[in-house]
C-alpha cells in the first residue's frame, strides 16, 4: 500500500491535535477546578470560522482588523485548528488578582476570575508545546478564539478562548507574516 504525504501529514496533524487536547486537560488548574472546554476544527467548520474572522476584520479597528484578515489567511493553509476556552468562574479565594476586592464584587461586575484566565494560559502553552514536541508548526491565535466565541462554538459560559492553528509544510506558514500596523 502507498501512503501519500498529504494524507499522512493531515493524519499527523489530527493526532497531534488530539494529544494537544489531552495536554490542555491535564495542565495544572488553580484550586483543582477544571473549567476548560476544547475542540478541534477542520473542513467546513474551520472554513466557517475563517469566514467569521474575515467578517470581524471588516468591523474591527487598527491592528486587530488586519490581524483577523492575516490570521484567516494562515488558517486557510492549516488542515486543523485546536480551540481552547475557559469558563472563568471565581474560585472563592477573594485574592483580588482580578482587580476587585473579592469574588462577590467580580461576579457582580462581570469580571473574569484571574485564576481561570491563568489556567487557560497554562493549558494553551501546554497544548502548543505538545504540537512542538511532535514537530507540528503552530501559532496561538487570539483572533481565532474571538471568532469561535462569536460563532458560539462553545457553551455560553465560555468567555475567553484562543485558537491554535496547525500546519505541516516545508516552511512554517506562521513565519514571515506581515505585522499589522495601527
Amino acid at each position: 500500500m502507498i501512503y501519500k504525504s498529504d494524507e499522512i501529514e493531515k493524519k499527523a496533524v489530527l493526532q497531534a491535535a488530539e494529544l494537544m487536547i489531552a495536554a490542555a486537560r491535564t495542565a495544572p488548574k488553580a484550586c483543582a477546578v477544571d473549567q476548560l472546554e476544547s475542540m478541534i476544527l477542520d473542513g467546513a467548520e474551520k472554513d466557517s470560522l475563517t469566514a467569521a474572522m474575515r467578517e470581524l476584520a471588516k468591523t474591527a479597528t487598527g491592528r486587530l482588523s488586519a490581524s483577523y484578515a492575516r490570521d484567516a489567511g494562515s488558517l486557510d493553509n492549516c488542515p486543523a485548528l485546536v480551540l481552547l476556552g475557559i469558563r472563568p468562574v471565581p474560585r472563592a479565594l477573594d485574592c483580588g488578582l482580578c482587580g476587585l476586592p473579592d469574588c462577590a464584587a467580580a461576579v457582580k461586575g462581570g469580571v473574569p476570575c484571574a485564576m481561570g484566565v491563568h489556567d487557560l494560559g497554562i493549558a494553551v502553552g501546554s497544548a502548543a508545546a505538545t504540537a512542538m514536541d511532535h514537530r507540528i508548526d503552530n501559532r496561538i491565535l487570539l483572533t481565532a478564539g474571538m471568532a469561535a466565541l462569536r460563532k458560539k462554538f462553545f457553551s455560553e459560559k465560555v468567555t475567553i478562548c484562543f485558537g491554535i492553528g496547525l500546519s505541516v509544510t516545508g516552511k512554517n506558514i506562521f513565519f514571515d507574516r506581515d505585522r499589522p500596523t495601527a
